[in-house]
């Protein structure tokens, strides 16, 4: 027996040989059994045009309904050419869904270009359909109160548009207007105001990945949306987006030191810097490849202090949140060392602690949740702040840990998840100052990634953005160029803040920028800053706690330690070098905020470190011999071979005196060697830097002043007259350093 598709396809047949015209051609489906009993909301055509989301869920309709190709031309006005061998009219009869459409309008990519196909169960029509079911339970008046209790404080128009309709047009419209993750949530928090125990219980299960994706994303745009860069001021925050410039990032890097300095040609020893073809963008950390082209599942990233390594993270998190990057991440978590430390206590110690437990502590809704050890988990844990943990981890002696619920010491966890024992589906990400992370056995590492800061260009992009003042910015950027230092100085992001900050209060004043600023109180500034910050991140200290002689011991001997490498004209240090200082290792390199690690060359392998800069070892060899000098009475230039440039008319405990051992030794080396030091050294000289801006720190209040500056001003411009061409633009510096007051 022939069934009426098979009639009416024969009968259409006919006609077209015929010549005869159509004007539509309809199917119907093939009678299903009758129905059951309606209980829940019927679900018919849409009665809204078709959105984006309409559009990308329509698959997600009944398969039960009938077909329909209606045309409005007739079929014999259709010309041969214009159809295609492979045209045809379909028709089905068949109540099989068709298959899946092509996601078109949803982005496959991000705005990076950037593969960003998502999870099937957190992508769009997962969401959809699981909302769409469990809404299709109920019955008219649930569904009415539930779309009256929806969005009950909604403007008018809104609630009108959400009250029309189906389940189907209700769910797509919801998306549209909020988006899938709040309508998710949402759908959920007006289902426990009815009392739908089953309903929510199921659609939490089916949709916990995103849930608790979502929850992720609130919590690190809250975290990370604000930022307070260089010293955290209440009211002075911003958000991120405004004033963020991306620094560069070096997958080949020699340790992160600039060598541009403002006399010298080349720091004594050269320092290498990566190549442009090193470089890689920060949200494109984890789309990098070993050499066997496996993705990289750990990254570490270091950089000098005060490079961004915190407001990089911030971006990062904020750009996932936002999904303008990584939207194929399915979920970032941020296990913090600062916060990892809290583990360390007592009371852990004693019981233990598993890997899951500080997932739940860190990030409770993933209680109960098992989407972390899923075969595909895609996810990256952050763990930044590697310095800031409070002892050495052992990766040779630490017990294997391989089950997320074993207790032990937070030091094992650590160790095991690093050596990807626990959550091997993770991404590590690593953040840390490099003589810390050296700690990490190299072969638990992909990529060694490091911050190389700003070029000239993102200098000028990043002042401009913290400005709304045009005007202003534009002093500030000529005003900072002024001083080749300054502007080489500023490739620190921390640094470029500093300008912003000291520049902006200064041009409050209306006579300010006639001259060129000074240096010496913006190194001053710098190490106040650095010191401090070390207090508060690794010994817990409060805002601004006053120094105790351990901090005034360490700059001094840091200071003595720069010096000593002044002498031998080097720029790199040792651990030997420290311990003849009587300083710890830990606090010079990783503590002080003002040295770095360099990169183990490969033929010695040996361990050396230098200054953040350069000129920072020179300013630290000026303050050790300015403190000398101010507080013992003791001039330490006297000692040594001291070239007869000049005759010594000045007694050396005097200012003058002080200042004419400096030039002596300046004068009597090649270019370069002393100059920079000399023009600190009689920057700390003047008023405003020793009693101004260092009383209260290193010394208290009330010392008296530096007497004889006058005599030590003379000296220089007598000097000046008999110097060579080369030597005379850097005395005249050492006497605007000296003299200068505040504009």
């Amino acid at each position: 027996m022939k069934s009426e598709c098979d009639e009416m396809e024969k009968r259409s047949d006919e006609e077209v040989e015929g010549g005869g015209g159509i004007s539509e051609v309809v199917c119907f489906a093939a009678p299903d059994p009758p129905a059951p009993p309606v209980v829940g909301s019927q679900m018919g055509h849409s009665r809204y045009t078709e959105t984006l989301y309409t559009e990308a869920t329509e698959q997600t309709r009944p398969p039960d309904g009938m077909v329909i190709d209606a045309g409005s031309e007739e079929l014999d006005e259709i010309e041969d050419a214009e159809l295609d061998d492979d045209d045809e009219l379909l028709t089905t009869c068949s109540p099989e869904p068709p298959e899946p459409l092509e996601m078109e309008g949803l982005p496959q990519e991000d705005e990076s270009s950037q593969p960003g196909k998502l999870d099937p169960e957190l992508d769009l029509p997962y969401i959809f359909k699981s909302i769409r079911e469990v809404l299709s339970r109920l019955n008219n008046d649930e569904l009415f109160k539930f779309k009256i209790w929806f969005k009950k404080w909604e403007p008018l128009p809104v609630l009108q548009q959400i009250l029309d309709g189906d389940v189907l047009d209700f769910v797509d419209k919801i998306i549209e207007l909020f988006g899938q993750d709040k309508a998710l949530t949402q759908t959920i928090s007006t289902l426990e105001r009815l009392e739908k125990t089953e309903e929510i219980n199921e659609l939490k299960t089916r949709c916990a990945k995103a849930m608790f994706r979502f929850y992720l994303k609130e919590f690190l745009f809250r975290k990370s949306q604000i930022t307070h860069e260089g010293v955290p001021q209440a009211g002075k925050q911003q958000f991120l987006e405004d004033v963020y410039v991306e620094p560069q990032i070096s997958i080949r890097g020699f340790g992160g030191v600039d060598p541009s300095h403002e006399i010298l040609t080349q720091t004594p020893k050269p320092i290498q810097v990566p190549s442009e073809d090193s470089f890689v963008a920060l949200n494109n950390l984890f789309r990098l490849q070993k050499d066997d082209g496996s993705p990289v599942k750990t990254v570490v990233t270091t950089g000098i202090p005060g490079i961004g390594m915190s407001v990089s993270v911030a971006k990062f998190c904020l750009d996932w949140s936002e999904e303008k990057a990584n939207r194929d991440i399915q979920y970032i978590l941020k296990l913090s060392f600062r916060s990892l430390r809290h583990f360390r206590n007592k009371e852990y110690e004693e019981e233990g602690i598993s890997m899951q437990d500080i997932l739940e502590y860190c990030h409770a809704p993933i209680k109960g949740l098992k989407i972390l050890e899923e075969e595909n988990a895609k996810y990256v844990i952050i763990m930044d702040c590697y310095d800031c943990y409070e002892a050495p981890l052992d990766f040779q002696k630490a017990p294997e840990i391989t089950d997320n619920n074993t207790k032990t010491h937070i030091d094992t966890l650590i160790v095991n998840l690093i050596r990807r024992n626990l959550l091997p589906n993770a991404r590590l990400w690593i953040l840390g100052r490099r003589a810390a992370i050296t700690e990490i056995p190299s072969k638990f590492v992909d990529v060694v990634a490091e911050l190389q800061g700003f070029t000239d260009e993102m200098k000028d992009d990043y002042l401009i953005k913290h400005f709304t003042d045009a005007q202003l910015s534009a002093k500030i950027v000529r005003h900072y160029k002024r001083v080749p230092i300054i502007q080489i100085l500023a490739r620190q992001p921390f640094f470029t803040w500093m300008v912003s900050r000291i520049f902006k209060s200064c041009f409050k004043q209306g006579n300010y920028g006639s001259n060129k600023p000074r240096v010496t109180p913006f190194l001053i500034h710098f190490i106040i800053i650095q010191t401090n910050r070390m207090l508060k991140f690794y010994f817990r200290k409060r805002d601004n706690e006053k120094w105790s002689d351990v901090e005034v011991n360490l700059l001094r001997m840091l200071g003595k330690m720069s010096f000593k490498m002044l002498e031998k004209n080097t720029n790199v240090f040792t651990e030997e070098d420290v311990k003849d200082v009587a300083l710890d290792l830990n606090e010079v390199v990783v503590f002080s905020g003002l040295c770095t690690e360099l990169v183990p060359t490969a033929i010695t392998g040996k361990r050396t470190f230098c200054f953040s800069h350069y000129t920072i070892q020179e300013f630290m060899a000026a303050l050790y011999v300015f403190l000398a000098f101010y507080l013992e009475s003791k001039n330490v230039l006297e000692s040594g071979f001291l070239p007869r440039v000049f005759s010594y008319k000045y007694n050396g405990k005097s200012a003058a005196g002080l200042v004419q051992c400096a030039v002596a030794r300046t004068l009597g080396s090649k270019l370069g060697h002393y100059d920079m030091f000399l023009r600190y050294l009689c920057g700390l000289l003047s008023v405003h830097c020793h009693c101004n801006l260092l009383a209260g720190f290193l010394y208290s209040h009330g010392i008296p002043k530096v007497e004889g500056l006058v005599e030590a001003e003379q000296l220089l411009d007598q000097t000046i007259q008999t110097a060579p061409e080369d030597r005379k633009r850097n005395l005249y510096e050492c006497i605007r350093e000296m003299t200068q007051e505040d504009d």
